[in-house]
């Protein structure tokens, strides 16, 4: 009887020894992804769980009796009494060279069908911001394509910059445009919450203009689980910082974040967490900033490398004061708000100057480029108040008459066709004969058509001109002296067709 007794209390010891080794929980309860478990007393938050069967999940919630956890993958296969096991590992993604050209899903696993990816290195998806000491300030430009965001709301390597506006007002098309025109910069593309076709669509765009060369996608579609798509946006925030530390220039496009925020609140509804205003919980703002403030240009003695952040944000009929926006507004450095109204009047992009802005300004532009943006903000400043006020006037003075079809004009020409960036010297000399009067003359129906014969003449007959510009990246005087000598050589030829 003693020895029954002997052999029974080793058999607890050992038992207890092997459950505190490796931390086991039992699973109480399970539903829509999410899990409630006992005996984990050990665990760590963000810890990554093994719930067997190749099942993984996120430990979030950690209680005083229980853990709640979110699982991945097919968690209708848990189980109330399946054992749970602590890995000792804080969730990370695979990271480097290997994820470019590819299709992933927010844990880096591929999902393109091209094998296997071959990454030695892993980052954790949430990391600690850098510090104000290992940060520069941002002034280099990260040229889009676009020449009203160029001109008029510059973005410099290393800022945050917000897309925000209602649906369908070509917020993913800026994106887009943005990664199309990189040459020396890593993008990685994170779609939140969308229809798997239009991201499939999205890749076939990126691969159609040879620009997955140099692109991730990370992809969370509306298929997914909530936790997937609230993962994603972290996980490709990682593998931007691999390239940052190693003192390259990347890019990441959260495309959208009003939908990260939605499965966010879905997950901590099912976590049973207190909600607060809209039902979200009250580490919302903290859900986005803690992301955002990833986004750094580093110093010198840091890798001189950089992330740029764009996140996007989807509004509801021109609501940018709703709880999501604002909150997003108040941590980005300056927004590229798109107006319905704008975009229906066929002006794409459909760029609201008034409320677009970018808190970087100058200090992320070449100077070439400021020498002809000064101008062209106040001109087309003046112009949106006297267009306002010229719909009730039935007379108007000649320089009013004359600020109103200069305004019309620069419209005109800082419209742009999806999916057709413009090199930064093309965008200068346009901006330049606009804001210098020579297309005063021009009839505002055939300005594109002027504006494409113009930039065709310049690359056959002052190619050199151009890659000059380019090159020095600013307009001097001996420049400015040819510039107008060719445009007046342009105008003339121009002109004499016309009348043909």
């Amino acid at each position: 009887m003693t020895d029954i007794l002997a052999d029974i209390e080793k058999e607890i010891k050992g038992l207890k020894l092997k459950a505190q080794k490796e931390n086991i929980g039992t699973v109480v309860e399970v539903g829509d992804g999410v899990a409630r478990i006992e005996g984990l007393s050990e665990v760590s938050y963000s810890e990554l769980l093994d719930f067997g069967q190749d099942i993984f999940g996120l430990a979030l919630n950690l209680e005083q009796y229980n853990v709640g956890a979110v699982i991945f993958g097919d968690f209708t296969k848990v189980k109330e009494g399946t054992e749970v096991k602590t890995t000792g590992r804080i969730l990370e993604v695979p990271v480097g060279e290997g994820l470019i050209g590819r299709v992933v899903d927010a844990l880096g696993q591929p999902i393109d069908g091209k094998g296997p990816i071959k990454a030695k290195t892993h980052y954790p998806v949430e990391k600690i911001a850098p510090g104000v000491i290992q940060r520069q300030s941002v002034n280099t430009p990260l040229q889009t394509g676009i020449k009203a965001i160029d001109a008029l709301i510059p973005i410099g390597r290393g800022q945050r910059e917000l897309i925000i506006g209602d649906r369908n007002t070509g917020k993913t098309t800026i994106a887009i445009d943005t990664i199309i025109n990189q040459k020396d910069v890593i993008c990685i593309y994170v779609a939140i919450g969308q229809k798997t076709s239009k991201i499939a669509q999205l890749v076939a765009k990126l691969e159609e203009t040879d620009s997955m060369d140099h692109t991730i996608v990370v992809a969370a579609s509306a298929s997914d689980s909530a936790t997937m798509q609230y993962l994603a946006p972290y996980a490709g925030c990682a593998m931007g910082e691999y390239f940052m530390d190693q003192g390259k220039d990347a890019l990441v496009i959260y495309d959208d974040l009003s939908k990260h925020a939605a499965s966010y609140r879905q997950m901590s509804l099912l976590l049973r967490r207190p909600s607060g205003r809209e039902a979200y919980p009250g580490d919302v703002f903290y859900l986005h900033s803690r992301l955002l403030e990833r986004a750094a240009r580093m110093n010198k003695e840091h890798g001189n490398g950089s992330l740029t952040a764009l996140p996007i944000i989807e509004t509801q009929a021109n609501d940018v004061a709703a709880y999501i926006p604002t909150n997003v507004i108040s941590i980005t450095d300056g927004q590229i708000y798109l107006e319905p109204d704008l975009f229906f009047a066929g002006v794409r992009p459909a760029l609201n100057v008034g409320i677009s802005v970018s808190r970087v300004g100058g200090a992320a532009q070449t100077k070439g480029m400021k020498q002809v943006s000064g101008r062209l903000k106040l001109d087309l400043a003046q112009f949106r108040e006297l267009q306002a006020f010229a719909q009730f006037a039935s007379d108007l003075d000649p320089q009013t008459k004359a600020q109103i079809e200069r305004g019309r004009r620069i419209t005109e020409v800082l419209k742009q066709p999806p999916y057709s960036p413009v090199p930064l010297a093309e965008q200068v000399v346009a901006l330049w004969a606009v804001t210098n009067g020579y297309l005063d003359e021009v009839e505002v129906e055939i300005i594109k058509d002027f504006e494409s014969k113009y930039i065709q003449h310049l690359r056959l007959r002052n190619k050199k001109l151009l890659s000059e510009i380019a090159t020095k990246k600013e307009l001097d005087e001996k420049m400015v002296k040819e510039l107008e000598k060719v445009t007046k050589e342009f105008m003339s030829i121009f002109k004499r067709g016309a009348k043909k």
